[in-house]
């Protein structure tokens, strides 16, 4: 792999005149570790982006078929109103490493969450690990634009039936919770 900005290019004469100012100013040059780190990761980024992508399709149809589920958004299914649009623009049937679905409530939402075990609660985006968020609480107060009921997920690299396991245990067990 190999990360550069190409001076011949029209965007790299153009970057070759501000990088100076900006890497005197702000002191942004990567440090040889950062680098290879950098150049380490491209390695297998399309691997683990096919894994992710897969896994998130999977899961996308599990819970559009989970009876505690009542919307997944994800651009995979077919049943997404962009679906063909996506299907045009994003090769190989990669429709990437994020979905969210939406459950009855907020409480439950937050139930949900709460008794994941695989996946963690957490608020970032395409790690290694699966991520899931209640999105509703983590905006500000009086800006709540989410549906209270959505959760994110950012997939990882995890067994897919493991996170399906997690995520069917952690429905029910919200389900029994929110209507006891």
């Amino acid at each position: 792999g190999l990360v550069s900005c190409s001076p011949f290019t029209s965007s790299g004469k153009s970057l070759s005149q501000i990088l100076p100012t900006v890497q005197s100013t702000v002191g942004a040059v990567a440090s040889p570790f950062d680098c290879w780190l950098t150049l380490r990761g491209l390695r297998t980024l399309h691997v683990r982006l096919q894994k992710q992508c897969q896994t998130a399709l999977s899961l996308a149809k599990f819970l559009d078929n989970h009876a505690h589920v009542s919307k997944v958004h994800y651009p995979g299914l077919t049943s997404h109103p962009q679906h063909s649009i996506a299907s045009k623009q994003m090769k190989y049937g990669w429709y990437g490493g994020m979905l969210s679905f939406e459950v009855s409530s907020e409480e439950m939402a937050c139930a949900v969450a709460g008794a994941v075990k695989t996946i963690q609660r957490a608020t970032s985006l395409g790690g290694t690990e699966t991520l899931i968020e209640h999105r509703a609480s983590i905006e500000p107060i009086g800006r709540v634009t989410s549906p209270l009921g959505l959760l994110r997920v950012s997939v990882g690299l995890e067994d897919v039936e493991d996170l399906k396991v997690d995520l069917d245990m952690a429905l029910n067990v919200a389900t029994r919770v929110v209507s006891s």
